[in-house]
Order: C-alpha cells, then structure tokens, then sequence
C-alpha cells in the first residue's frame, strides 16, 4: 500500500476530489436555495382556479374567481383546486428533478430531493 493512503491515489488526487465534492455541495446549496425562492403556479378551468406552491413544495396561494363559486356544486370548485394545487406541486417537482439531474449529470442519487 501507499505510504499515508490509498493504493494507486497520491495525496493530490485525494485533494482534488475533496475540492471537487466541496464543489459540488455548494452547487447543490445554490441550487436548493434558487429553488425555493422560486414560484410555481397553475391555472385549471379556463382561469377559474390557480394554485402557486413554493419550491419547498409548498402551497402558498390558491386564487378562485367569485363566479365559479356555486353553493349548489362544491364538488366541480373542490376538484378544481385539487387539480390546481397538484398540477402546481407538480411543476415543482419536475423542475427540482431537472435541475438535479443537470447538477449530477443523470446520476441517480437516492434521497437527495
């Protein structure tokens, strides 16, 4: 074995590799906090519903216009503002999945979002 490490790894190997991961965890910061300052919405039944969630995947706003306010058919306003509110959880998702995988270059890493 090499003296002080590795076989086959220098000590300038091993410090390049922790500044590459050094590297990368601050990417990874960055991208998280971007992310959660930014806002997704979604708008379902020609505008009568739009959901806003946070990229915490949080919802942080539901609008509904007052003329699909109907006592007589709750059902169509309450699946209206769960389709909203999934639709914009969803975009949320998807662009934290995107921007994971320009990050880590398609590496599957469990558990990192």
């Amino acid at each position: 074995m090499a003296k002080g490490g590795f076989p086959g790894m220098g000590g300038g190997n091993m410090n390049n590799l922790i500044k590459q991961a050094q590297k990368f965890q601050q990417q990874m910061e960055d991208m998280q906090r971007d992310l959660e300052n930014k806002e997704f919405s979604a708008t379902v039944g020609g505008g009568a519903v739009t959901a806003k969630a946070n990229g915490k995947k949080q919802l942080v706003a539901i609008d509904i216009k007052p003329e699909v306010v109907d006592p007589d058919d709750v059902e169509m306003l309450q699946d209206l503002i769960i389709s909203a509110c999934n639709q914009a959880l969803k975009k949320a998702e998807d662009e934290t999945a995107d921007e994971m995988k320009k990050l880590t270059g398609g590496l599957n890493i469990p558990g990192m979002f």
